[in-house]
């Protein structure tokens, strides 16, 4: 058992905090709305600040949307930096800016602690059932104290390498996500419109070549129009974005990147910043003059 400080309690943190309490840690939270009561039942403190999380922690993780609020929660007025000792660890798990995150690293480095940049990939889905894919740069040592706790979590768990690792695999992660969902969305739209079941075309894609985890759970929203956010269109956006700024440090070409990015400011231009991201499909639809759930013509 281990004392465990969690700052960020939306979709994706509430799971994961949920699967630590699960393991047996004590966690002290911190929400910026009010800390679940559910985690509250379950064992979990709340506390007024990340400081005061800081303070009782001897692990930190942050679970937030974008690279202001980390570097807010992190170094800001009553942060988790202000309630550090050495030997600590903060584990960011957000997904955030590879270059701001080597930056993050030193500043926690230079207090004597431990950071590890932990981005996830699997969605609300994977958050719930423990199985995410969590992708670490950062030193070993923190890597190995922290790995009970990914285990809790996850499933799939690797050390990329050093501070901003992590960050740089979930921005290529995001990239392969926003073109596969960009492919099935197109496919199914000229299926349907060419006058097949999109349904039924999904479901004999995937005994084939084509198959793929996109195909089997976004092509089934795409289908059946459950655009619930697993996952919002405004976060992949953001990591796109990333991915973008990215590129244009290092002189890469992503044009089917910025492709992707376009469609999902189409949808938040539509008012879907907050559906799922497999609503990429709506754009395409848009231009298309068609929707898959129409069916046969």
């Amino acid at each position: 058992m281990a004392d465990i400080g969690f700052i960020g309690l939306g979709i994706m943190g509430r799971p994961m905090a949920e699967n630590l309490i699960k393991a047996g840690h004590r966690l002290f939270l911190k929400s910026g709305r009010s800390v679940p009561e559910a985690l509250v039942a379950a064992g979990g403190t709340p506390c007024a600040s990340a400081r005061a999380v800081a303070e009782r922690a001897q692990i930190v993780i942050t679970m937030l949307p974008d690279t202001p609020q980390v570097a807010e929660v992190l170094f800001g007025a009553d942060g988790i930096a202000e309630g550090l000792e050495p030997g600590k660890i903060v584990i960011d798990m957000s997904s955030i800016d590879p270059i701001a995150t080597k930056d993050f690293a030193r500043r926690i480095d230079a207090l004597g602690c431990d950071y590890l940049d932990a981005p996830v990939s699997g969605g609300e889905v994977g958050a719930r059932a423990a199985s995410l894919t969590i992708m670490v740069g950062g030193p070993e040592r923190a890597f190995l104290t922290a790995m009970p706790l990914f285990e809790a979590m996850g499933r799939n768990i690797t050390r990329v390498g050093g501070s901003g690792d992590g960050q740089t695999t979930k921005v290529a992660n995001q990239i392969i996500v926003a073109l596969t969902i960009e492919a099935v969305a197109e496919a199914l739209v000229f299926a349907s419109k060419a006058g097949a079941d999109a349904g039924r075309v999904r479901q004999a894609l995937m005994g084939g070549f084509a198959a793929s985890r996109i195909l089997e759970v976004h092509g089934e929203r795409m289908v059946t129009r459950a655009f619930e956010p697993g996952f919002r269109i405004d976060l992949h956006r953001k990591d796109l974005n990333l991915a973008l700024q990215g590129a244009r440090t290092l002189g890469v070409a992503l044009p089917n990147t910025a492709t992707a990015q376009q469609l999902f400011s189409t949808c938040a231009a539509q008012g879907g910043g907050d559906w799922d991201h497999s609503a990429m499909v709506r754009a395409l639809e848009l231009m298309s003059a068609h929707e898959i759930a129409a069916g046969p013509r």
